[in-house]
């Protein structure tokens, strides 16, 4: 059961850094916490929190979208038969060549949305509209290339070792209440600039599609809400959109998307592996990491990484 709103009521948000910001909560990044939180960091042990791209790999093709290819275009003997570079075939059996290509959406396997994503009556955060700010090919506003790189502190909400299970069941909203439960019980608070690492679990199952995928436990509205008011740079989570589905909103299909990118100017992180970080009580770190600068893009992969704290720090 939940006490969710029937509606959203979510609205686009004018940032408060001014009219030509494309940062968001990013601006809560500070430089003088980044470097605090780095000499706290144990360099004896980086957890990489992304996941393997490969043929076969679970995605998001429900609206369409392309699973993710990958194509050689240059092979070893392939270069020796068709001498494409032209230097001959003695020098082409010497040098073994291979290249490749990967087409796919740039919202698959481990990635961060940027804030053109989503938006409300045709704008997106900070009120760029579409008429004005989108082109034949891409956004001039919000994109990819907007993120700077991530280094900030990363708190662990495991959210599914808060119920005592493996996993959250199905369509389960994380409520306000879980996420404060979560900090009460690894003694710490969400400060400015933070990156909420949000676990239900199911990246346990990765990468049996049947598991990971549909109707995902995750962020409720309120939840959501909550946590962009302690004033988060961005927010990750385990699942494939960060929030629960399908939405307990009649007017809205993806409202924690709306509410992030939108309304809360915060980029969301999807299918990050925090397994490893629950399992070894890992509940705050040095988070780092950068998206593949993609122009106009609306997400970019992803590959981030978890330093934990010295234990005397």
């Amino acid at each position: 059961m939940t006490d969710a709103p029937a509606r959203a009521n979510i609205k686009v948000t004018t940032s408060p850094w001014g009219p030509e910001d494309q940062l968001g909560a990013l601006n809560y990044l500070d430089p003088a916490r980044a470097a605090h939180v780095l000499a706290r960091a144990d360099g004896r042990r980086v957890y990489d929190l992304s996941i393997d791209y490969f043929v076969g790999m679970p995605s998001f093709q429900a609206a369409g979208d392309p699973a993710y290819q990958l194509f050689m275009s240059h092979t070893p003997q392939g270069t020796v038969v068709d001498n494409l570079n032209g230097v001959g075939s003695e020098v082409n059996r010497h040098v073994c060549y291979s290249g490749d290509v990967v087409f796919m959406y740039t919202h698959t396997g481990t990635h961060i949305d940027a804030l053109n994503h989503f938006g409300v009556d045709g704008e997106i955060y900070n009120n760029f509209k579409v008429d004005e700010h989108l082109g034949s090919r891409n956004w001039t506003r919000g994109g990819a290339e907007q993120i700077p790189p991530i280094v900030t502190r990363g708190v662990l909400f495991d959210v599914a070792g808060l119920k005592g299970v493996d996993c959250l069941d199905p369509s389960y909203a994380i409520s306000i209440e879980d996420l404060q439960g979560c900090l009460e019980r690894i003694g710490t608070e969400l400060q400015a600039g933070d990156v909420a690492l949000i676990r239900t679990g199911r990246m346990a199952f990765w990468p049996d599609g049947s598991k990971v995928l549909g109707n995902p436990p995750g962020v409720g509205l309120a939840a959501a809400r909550w946590l962009t008011e302690q004033k988060i740079a961005a927010v990750a989570a385990d699942q494939e959109c960060v929030e629960v589905g399908p939405s307990e909103q009649e007017d809205n299909w993806l409202p924690g998307h709306c509410h992030f990118l939108a309304e809360a100017g915060v980029p969301m992180i999807e299918l990050i592996d925090l397994e490893e970080l629950a399992r070894d009580g890992v509940n705050e770190c040095a988070f780092i990491a950068a998206p593949i600068r993609l122009r106009g893009a609306s997400g970019a992969p992803l590959r981030p990484l978890a330093i934990p704290f010295h234990p005397t720090t």
